[in-house]
This record gives structure tokens, sequence and C-alpha cells, in this order.
């Protein structure tokens, strides 16, 4: 108890009024997982690696399915439950510890302000978790700035589906309409460009909502190296102005293209992607220290 109380003191006495205005300056990045997705872990560690590179660092906050239990101290003190992975990434295990949270309205909003009271020293937090969890978080409304959640999905018939209807959910549910995805593919993948364009259609057509830009991720890269221009462009965008507007000449995906399909529903546009390209059995190159469904190398215990 004595420790516990210790750990708890301000470390400066201008400790608390960091902690005070750490929601204003923290920007939290919204990322949707999916669970059938390989290589999440990737795109997680590249999302870092490209925040570290403009000088933030990034908080993970990782509520997904894979994701490991909240630790029991969450409750009494959260900054002890903060790993700190390196100089410019921090990771906090949080499956199930949003709902801990929860208001008599169904809001969690109040777990975001613990976080930023807890790791004031963050500048970027991605909070990593199902839509479920997200629209409670970050209904339209009730969040303190406006956010894009990033989709999440690979080169898969059943990853797409579930971004899918991800997206659904946030669009129904938190009336968050606009979005932007990570696409784990290879770069000499033929479906990428058109899984991408296949969603911004469906959620055009049948949701009202706009996929703004994507990104593909290799998921062979090594996750450390410089980020591509694409996602440079994406991570600067996250980081623009906190009124949400950002330049639309830096958008990836030319709003009026439509692909070549016929299609009454989302299940017959998805039953059209998934033809004769994607291959069950396709295997990645990976690099040797990715693993499919395996989490992220700074996450492992």
């Amino acid at each position: 108890m004595r420790d516990l109380m210790h750990r708890s003191q301000p470390l400066d006495q201008a400790d608390g009024l960091r902690r005070l205005f750490a929601h204003a300056r923290v920007r939290f990045v919204p990322v949707v997982s999916n669970p059938n997705v390989a290589f999440g872990g990737v795109m997680l560690e590249r999302l870092c690696t490209a925040f570290a590179e403009q000088g933030k660092h990034t908080l993970v906050v990782d509520a997904s399915e894979r994701a490991s239990e909240a630790s029991e101290m969450a409750m009494l003190d959260l900054t002890v439950c903060v790993e700190h992975l390196s100089s410019q990434v921090s990771y906090l295990a949080a499956r199930g510890l949003p709902l801990q949270f929860v208001d008599a309205s169904g809001s969690t909003a109040s777990f975001l302000d613990a976080v930023a009271q807890a790791a004031p020293h963050c500048d970027v937090v991605l909070v990593h978790a199902p839509a479920s969890d997200l629209c409670r978080l970050f209904a339209r409304g009730q969040a303190h700035t406006p956010v894009r959640p990033l989709l999440m999905a690979d080169d898969r018939p059943a990853s797409v589906t579930h971004a899918y209807g991800a997206m659904k959910m946030l669009v129904q549910r938190a009336g968050l309409v606009v979005h932007d995805l990570l696409l784990g593919a290879a770069p000499q993948s033929p479906r990428a460009e058109r899984i991408a364009m296949q969603i911004a259609t469906c959620a055009d057509d049948f949701l009202g909502a706009v996929l703004r830009d994507w990104v593909r991720i290799d998921p062979a890269c090594d996750a450390t190296e410089s980020p591509t221009p694409e996602l440079r462009r994406l991570v600067r965008e996250l980081l623009g102005p906190r009124d949400g507007q950002a330049s639309v000449a830096s958008a990836s995906l030319p709003a009026p293209t439509r692909l070549p399909v016929s299609h009454s529903s989302p299940v017959s546009a998805y039953a059209d992607i998934q033809d004769s390209t994607f291959d069950a059995d396709m295997q990645y190159a990976v690099h040797p220290s990715h693993r499919p469904n395996a989490a992220p190398a700074w996450a492992a215990n």
C-alpha cells in the first residue's frame, strides 16, 4: 500500500497541471480491431513508427479481442499499468476496461479522460478496440474532438466483410460517417486498390458514409523502417487541425470513381470482390519477426 501511495504522488509541482490539461493536447485515434486480419500488430507498429517520425509519443490502448485483460490495478491507479516500451511508444493492456467506466447514458467517454491523465506525456493515443467499444467511447456529440476511425483489413474476404460491418455499426450507432482504411497487402497485390474502392462505394451507396483515405501496409516489411509517403500523409492529417477540416487535395480516393459492378446490397458487392483473385492458400513472404494472428512484438509480455 505504501508503495502504491508513493507511486501515485506527483513527480513535480507541475505534474498536476500537466494532467489537468492532458486531454486538451492529446490526439485520440480510434483504430477498429479486426480479428480476421493476420498482421494487425504490424499495422499498429507502422502507425507508431510514423507518429514517432513526427516527434510524437504514442500510447497504444489495446482493448481488442486478442489483447490481455486489464490489470486489477487499473481501477485504482491507471498510471502504473502504462508500460513504457521505448522513448516514443507506451502500451496499456485494456481488454474489458472501457466498460468499467460506463455511465447511465451508456457512454464510456470518461475512460478517455482517465487515460489522458494517466499518461500526460503522450501526444497520441491509439485506441485499438472493437467497433462496439468505440461507439461508446467516441459517439458523436460526446467525444471531445471530432475523430475519423481507422478501419483495418487485409486482402482476404473475411477481413473485408468485418471491416464493412464495423463501419456500419460506427455509422448507425455512433454517427461517425467519415473513415480511413489501413489495408494489409503486398505491394504487388492486384486486388488491394479494388477492395478499397469497393468499400468506399458500399459506404457511399448503403450507409451514406465516406471512406476518405486508404493506405496499403506491406505485412512483410520491417515495422521500424521509414514510413511510406502515403502513411506519412495519413498521419499528418490525423495530427492536423482539431476542427476536423483537412485538405481535400490530399485524399487518395477520388470520390466519383466507381467500379463497373452491379449490386443491390453490400453482400452481393462482396460476392463480386470474392472472385478468383482471392486465393485462400495465398502465403506472404513475411519478415521473420512477424507471425499471423500474433500480438505485436512491443506488446509481448
